[in-house]
């Protein structure tokens, strides 16, 4: 089932408006970055606050039109429990329940722990991401095979999207 807005269920409506860095597509994980733009969350696995972006529906834009660089986004904080339209990332297969996480490009991948060894690395200190789940899949999705031959775009052209649920 498709929705037309990234806003499935929401409790809270937490909205804030930034500029863009580079182009958008409503459904995208972003970031804020030190500059005071948001970008595409550019971390695969990293910590993250849950933030996407929303269709611009006050210029009469829908879901598969991006934000240029520059252009002011529409930017939701969804809470816990709350229910997004996001995007999944190409080759990625997620069933009900499947974790997501980013996959550093504005879209979620399917989250596998990695296993460390507690050694010590050369430079002396492991890197750990204790917030690196941003949702659960609340559908299955099958994107293994076929996306590549369709639009490169997320969100445009072949169904990337996803209903999930922030973690």
């Amino acid at each position: 089932m498709g929705y037309n807005t990234v806003k499935v269920m929401k409790y809270l409506d937490i909205i804030k408006e930034y500029d863009a860095n580079a182009a958008i597509t409503p459904g995208m994980l972003i970031e804020l970055m030190s500059t005071g733009k948001v970008r595409a969350h550019a971390t695969a696995e990293g910590n993250v606050q849950p933030m996407f972006a929303l269709e611009d529906e006050l210029q009469g834009q829908d879901i598969n039109d991006a934000y240029a660089a520059n252009d002011k986004v529409q930017c939701w904080i969804p809470v816990r429990g709350e229910e997004v339209y996001a995007i999944l990332a190409d080759g990625q297969t997620a069933v009900i329940g499947s974790e997501l996480s980013s996959n550093g490009d504005g879209t979620l991948r399917v989250h596998v722990a990695e296993v460390e060894s507690w050694e010590v690395s050369e430079a002396g200190e492991v890197a750990v991401y204790p917030n690196a789940i941003v949702a659960k899949a609340l559908e299955a999705k099958d994107l293994s095979e076929g996306s590549e031959s369709e639009s490169s775009a997320p969100g445009v052209g072949y169904d990337k999207r996803i209903r999930v649920e922030v973690m």
